[in-house]
């Protein structure tokens, strides 16, 4: 549908000053609002996770188009079912105690976002205890995902992942696990569920992991 398809242009294309206007008529077209979230704006964030993937364009741009799908989305809010808003599940993110670094994170929360998820962000420098008490608090939280962007804050990562597999709930989550020092290698050491190298990839390998 023409409005559908407007909707997705101007995600890809970052519009966040058009973005409200065009999902407004789009409902005021009858579309459907969980149709103009899937297709229009989760389909349209998939394409931006690809071009991102494959160098065509950056985390500026990414960045850009994540928040026109957030703008959308607030508009769109109202008007969705309240299981089509967070319909994948309830993920819970942080940087890991000691690392104040939150754009990596901050762009994966708004990629899981903006596939289905509802995102629980604990922030940065988020000590080991809190992943596990803001699981009590949650506990239908399907994936837990610790970020570590610095060398030093590696064995913070560590020790984080292993208190979450010491834990009576870990057979109820999965543990994600990403930041610039980090690697599979690393990943499968310390004994996380999955490892990606960019927030496209851990949007996807979230949605996987959750079904």
């Amino acid at each position: 549908m023409a409005g559908i398809q407007e909707v997705y242009d101007l995600v890809v294309k970052g519009k966040s000053k058009l973005i409200g206007a065009a999902v407004q008529e789009a409902l005021d077209a009858g579309c459907d609002a969980a149709e103009i979230l899937n297709k229009g704006m989760i389909g349209a964030m998939d394409e931006v996770g690809e071009k991102f993937k494959n160098g065509e364009i950056f985390v500026p741009e990414m960045l850009i188009a994540a928040k026109a799908m957030k703008k959308g989305v607030e508009v769109l809010k109202p008007h969705l079912a309240s299981g089509d808003q967070g319909a994948l599940g309830k993920v819970i993110i942080g940087t890991v105690a000691g690392d104040l670094h939150d754009i990596g994170k901050n762009l994966v929360a708004m990629m899981m976002e903006s596939t289905g998820f509802e995102v629980i962000d604990l922030g940065v420098d988020v000590p080991k205890e809190k992943f596990v008490e803001t699981y009590q608090a949650n506990p239908d939280t399907k994936i837990i995902c610790c970020s570590a962007l610095l060398t030093t804050t590696m064995p913070s990562l560590k020790d984080t992942v292993a208190l979450l597999n010491s834990s009576d709930f870990r057979s109820n989550i999965k543990v994600m696990v990403g930041g610039a020092p980090i690697t599979q290698a690393f990943a499968d050491e310390i004994g996380a569920d999955a490892y990606t190298e960019d927030a496209a990839s851990a949007a996807q390998k979230a949605k996987e992991l959750a079904s």
